[in-house]
């Protein structure tokens, strides 16, 4: 594993917003969601996430999530992504929420 200083890692722009909008996202090569992320004041942010597996769409409505805000977009399939929302892998695979 590549180690990075601490100052590497303050460059690194973590927030926490609020989901309010969960799509399908049958494009995606994993099952996943597309989903709008609110951030108060710093505003409304695309995501996309390999979070089907776990949760319905339902479950994700208004539930906090913890965002890398400073990576550049990506495209994903036809989507481009604002914002990397984060997870963890369980030890099935699916990937879980860092944040509730």
């Amino acid at each position: 594993m590549t180690q990075i200083t601490w100052q590497e890692f303050e460059k690194v722009e973590l927030r926490v917003g609020t989901i309010i909008k969960v799509e399908d996202f049958p494009e995606a090569r994993k099952p996943s969601y597309k989903f709008e992320v609110d951030f108060g004041e710093f505003g409304i942010k695309k995501s996309s996430g390999q979070f089907a597996k776990l949760y319905k769409k339902e479950e994700l409505l208004n539930k906090q999530v913890i965002c890398v805000t400073n990576f550049p977009p990506k495209q994903i399939a036809n989507f481009v992504s604002e914002v990397l929302t984060t997870g963890f892998a369980s030890e099935e695979g699916a990937v879980v929420f860092g944040c509730s």
